[in-house]
């Protein structure tokens, strides 16, 4: 009896198991980048043709903002076009520091499909001529583009003294 309920009990945590790393590993229908899709052979740029690897073509890597007022939270767009023959894919977009935040297309840019790249830039606490990048992370070759941002920061005017 004790033989019947140990092998009763294994089987159910089997199948627990079983369940949960068939759901792990089911594939996403969104239509999101994984990890795995960047690392498929498939995917990746360096097993395709190179007239048929993915390539990313910007309308500007460099954005000044000129001279913005320190506090100021400002944006940008970087736009893109896919001129190669495959299925670009942006595995992440990462800012120098914590006040520069990218947003980038999280599905497959299709070849000739255009995308955008959206950076927000906080200049809190920052004073002078300041240059930030944001590093993308790609299936192109080279795999990685870094665009950059810029800004003349000017500290807020002090406040009128008081008057007696």
């Amino acid at each position: 009896m004790i033989n019947y309920m140990k092998t009763v009990s294994f089987i159910r945590i089997a199948a627990v198991a079983l369940i949960t790393l068939a759901a792990a590993c089911a594939p996403k229908g969104n239509g999101e980048i994984t990890p795995a899709l960047v690392d498929n052979d498939a995917t990746a740029s360096n097993h395709a043709p190179s007239g048929d690897k993915p390539k990313m073509k910007f309308d500007k890597e460099v954005h000044d903002f000129g001279t913005i007022t320190q506090g100021d939270r400002v944006k940008c767009v970087f736009k893109f076009t896919n001129v190669g023959g495959s299925d670009l894919i942006i595995s992440s977009a990462n800012g120098s520091c914590g006040c520069t935040v990218p947003d980038y297309p999280k599905k497959p840019i299709t070849p000739g499909q255009d995308g955008v790249i959206n950076v927000e830039f906080n200049s809190e606490g920052k004073k002078g001529e300041v240059s930030k990048t944001v590093t993308l992370v790609t299936n192109c070759e080279p795999n990685t583009t870094v665009l950059t941002i810029k800004a003349n920061i000017l500290a807020p005017a002090a406040p009128a003294p008081a008057k007696p």
